[in-house]
């Protein structure tokens, strides 16, 4: 069976650095796909059962990056002999992740090494709980986190570069204003100068720009040159050209033993202090995620044995009863046993009123008990629970890699050769043929092209903005499940809609009581006092509306039901007849009266009933599947939006086309059997439209997984929203036009990220190798090729991180009404 493991990586900074990592893992025996995303810092492997973890650690060791490993001792009690030992060994060594382990009998302790990204600390314990001893809490891992290590590190080596730059630049830069040249050259020779400069540039280029050079020497090591590579190239260059023009200045041709050390410590500081912004900028990328982990509660109060025990809200498992008090947060899923109080659900439903909960109500963790204690039982826990799921998902979107990124990593990989080759012939161009002294023009030329040419700018385009959509939609109640979804969604010009649950409410509903004689609340109580006598939902229905307007239904003393007609009984006195048109032919009662008004009801996709009390017609019920709150709304905003709308049912024509009517929909494929909802949908693909389908059904999942996006109502069956690219929360159809919105905003984002990253390099470059400087004699220092190369990175970033503030087209939040005939429709005939 193949396995999914996360590895969380540290060093890279450009596309060239994943593609240089997917192939070292892509070679690995067992490995099937792997994916890596430099945002997220991550690499998502599919492997074969037994493919041993450590071969791929060495594999991302050994091209030039660090994956992080966290290393942790557990006390563990129970353990007794060297049997114990090894039975724990094998328990642990089976888990996804588990890099080394190493029980110690005398200290009582397991030492283990594991990759965060696959496996728990909680999943650990469960592990050597399950063979047979306890583990113990412990204190924080070994490794700090990672993230604020690596930003706390950057920041020093910032603060340490720019303190040492900075007098190199006012001591370079000064002795080339006139004003200034007799009080630097009073106080030492220009050599002296020079030797000062390289003393201060010396920290800074093999301390703080270390990092260069430890990743840009894997990189040439594999032949696969990257951004540090350039990075290294250039500002050794610089350095040690400055460091022979100090030491050994005959072996220059007159006029070029200058001295470029400002350069390489200006470059370096620049690149460095971009990172730290990108960096940053990464962490508020991610901001979703962090505010979702928030929503989860850290402790739980369990009663065990009539006590109740403050624990870890990992040691919580399904069964424990647990107790919740007024203002503090769900601990996980559950069942409530006792009490009652009201929980704000707007996490899940968006609904900004409180949900009453009471004995045998399901609540959800990460929502808020109100104003009254509850005690429940717990049924989902850990990673089964609905926030862990949603959690789950949005991080899932923020790993995958959409087509266009693919593209770009292609021409990543390409692209810093290039570069090379390019920054090899501007060389040797300006040296043959360049104006005196041509060695300074060919170097000055040559590093501002390797250093403007890094192409960082084009391995975050994607994923930031992936990242920021994706969080920004689990906000707005909008879960995509799959990051491409949301750079495809935006492009799809055909949406399909399934009618049962998605356009309607997905149960039938009292809409109208049309009174021909009598008083109607009288009325309707004897309808209802018959038809609960019936488990017809179409009975429950009505029993239901009358409920809604407090009606007290009386006690029926005789009760007969005709199949396929209606049913008879007597109430308080009364002989009373519900059923079909039929059955009203057949007791006799002629239907002529109320004729016009069941054939509007019919054509408005009711179903029409009629109750006759004591031999004499008394009035028509009709029963439907209303309309979702903004269905009509809905769908209007994306035929605005130039989308074709249709609606897939298997519902007959009469009662398909009724609905679409009332919303606005042309197109209607109806009577479609369940089998062939997939098949409806490829015969629109075959047309040559790009499809999404919404539904929510176990008999749309099928349909989900043909179309281009499958969109699932979240409020539907999980084999609905297993199947989907896109979950919709609350169960509104206005989140698809939001949802599409917002893919067209992050589509747009992306492409103006490309657009940017891509133009500056084409246009750039040749401006480095001095193509201007024989029209207007411009040349492009290298110190301001650094400043422009890291400005583009952060401008990738800033640019992604603007959808935070995108705001929904349409208002999706609004109560949706239930269980009541529709306002003005309970009326005399």
């Amino acid at each position: 069976m193949a396995e999914n493991v996360d590895i969380e990586i540290r060093g890279m900074s450009c596309a060239s650095c994943v593609g240089r990592v997917e192939r070292a893992l892509g070679q690995q025996p067992g490995v099937i796909d792997a994916q890596v995303n430099l945002a997220t810092q991550k690499a998502a492997i599919q492997m074969e059962g037994g493919t041993v973890t450590a071969g791929l650690l060495d594999a991302i060791e050994a091209a030039g990056y660090q994956p992080v490993v966290e290393s942790i001792d557990i006390p563990v009690t129970g353990m007794s002999c060297g049997s114990c030992v090894s039975r724990i060994e094998r328990a642990l060594g089976k888990l996804p992740g588990m890099v080394e382990v190493s029980i110690n009998l005398a200290t009582q302790k397991a030492f283990v090494r594991f990759l965060p990204g696959a496996v728990s600390l909680s999943r650990i314990h469960h592990a050597i709980r399950e063979a047979g001893y306890e583990p113990q809490d412990v204190d924080t891992p070994q490794q700090a986190d990672s993230e604020d290590r690596e930003g706390i590190q950057l920041r020093h080596k910032v603060i340490l570069a720019i303190l040492l730059t900075i007098p190199v630049v006012v001591i370079a830069m000064g002795q080339m204003v006139p004003a200034f040249q007799p009080f630097f050259s009073s106080l030492m020779p220009h050599r002296g100068w020079m030797a000062i400069e390289w003393l201060l540039t010396t920290p800074v280029q093999f301390y703080a720009g270390a990092r260069f050079y430890r990743a840009g020497y894997a990189e040439l090591r594999h032949a696969n040159p990257g951004m540090n590579s350039l990075v290294m190239i250039g500002t050794s260059a610089a350095y040690f050209f400055s460091v022979a023009a100090l030491l050994v200045p005959q072996l220059f041709p007159p006029g070029t033993a200058v001295s470029y050390f400002e350069a390489a410590a200006v470059i370096v500081t620049l690149i460095l202090l971009g990172r730290y912004l990108e960096h940053i900028a990464k962490g508020r990328t991610s901001q979703a995620i962090k505010k979702l982990l928030q929503l989860q509660a850290k402790t739980a109060r369990v009663l065990r044995d009539g006590e109740t025990h403050e624990v870890p809200i990992e040691a919580v498992v399904p069964g424990d009863r647990l107790l919740v008090r007024p203002g503090e947060r769900l601990p996980v899923d559950g069942v409530v046993e006792e009490g009652h109080s009201y929980v704000d659900e707007s996490m899940i439903s968006g609904e900004p009123i409180p949900v009453a909960k009471g004995k045998d109500a399901e609540v959800v963790g990460g929502t808020i008990n109100k104003n009254g204690a509850l005690t429940f039982r717990a049924t989902r826990v850990g990673a089964d629970t609905v926030l862990a799921q949603i959690i789950q998902m949005v991080e899932s979107a923020q790993a995958d890699k959409p087509p266009i990124q693919q593209l770009a990593d292609k021409i990543a990989g390409v692209f810093v050769p290039v570069v090379m080759g390019i920054a090899l012939i501007t060389f040797g161009v300006w040296f043959a043929v360049g104006p005196q002294p041509a060695l300074s023009f060919a170097f000055v030329t040559t590093v501002s092209v390797l250093v403007i040419a890094c192409p960082c700018a084009m391995g975050l385009a994607t994923p930031t903005a992936i990242m920021v959509g994706s969080g920004k939609g689990a906000e707005m109640g909008v879960l995509f499940r799959k990051g491409a979804a949301l750079e495809t969604l935006g492009k799809m010009n055909t949406v399909v809609l399934d009618k049962t649950g998605t356009l309607t409410r997905g149960r039938p509903e009292l809409t109208d009581f049309v009174v021909v004689e009598g008083h109607e609340d009288e009325l309707l109580r004897l309808v209802a006092a018959v038809e609960a006598q019936s488990e017809h939902p179409i009975a429950e229905a009505i029993v239901q509306g009358a409920k809604a307007r407090g009606l007290e239904l009386p006690t029926i003393s005789r009760f007969n039901a005709e199949p396929g007609y209606g049913i008879e009984a007597e109430v308080d006195g009364h002989q009373v007849h519900v059923g079909a048109d039929r059955y009203m032919h057949r007791l006799g009662i002629d239907l002529e009266v109320v004729e016009v008004q069941a054939k509007a009801l019919a054509e408005d996709a009711k179903s029409p009933l009629y109750a006759a009390v004591d031999g004499r017609l008394a009035a028509i019920i009709a029963v439907a599947d209303p309309l979702k709150t903004g269905s009509a709304e809905a769908i209007a905003a994306l035929k605005a939006m130039g989308l074709e709308v249709a609606m897939l049912t298997g519902d007959n024509r009469g009662t398909a086309d009724a609905i679409a009517r009332q919303v606005g929909i042309q197109r209607v494929l109806a009577e479609v059997l369940p089998d062939q909802k997939a098949a409806e949908i490829q015969r629109l693909q075959t047309e040559g439209r790009r499809v999404a389908f919404v539904g929510d059904g176990i008999n749309d999942a099928p349909a989900l997984v043909q179309a281009d996006v499958g969109i699932a109502i979240g409020t539907g069956t999980d084999i609905a929203i297993e199947a989907a690219d896109v979950v919709l929360m609350r169960g509104d159809l206005r989140g698809i036009v939001n949802a599409t919105a917002l893919s067209k905003r992050t589509r747009r984002t992306i492409l103006g990220n490309f657009v940017w990253a891509y133009g500056y390099n084409v246009s750039l470059i040749p401006v480095a190798a001095g193509v201007l400087y024989p029209v207007v004699g411009l040349l492009l220092n290298p110190m301001l090729a650094a400043a422009a190369m890291s400005f583009s990175s952060i401008f990738v970033l800033t640019n992604s991180l603007r959808l935070r503030r995108f705001t929904p087209d349409i208002d999706d939040t609004s109560p949706m009404t239930v269980g009541e005939p529709q306002a003005g429709q309970v009326h005399q005939a």
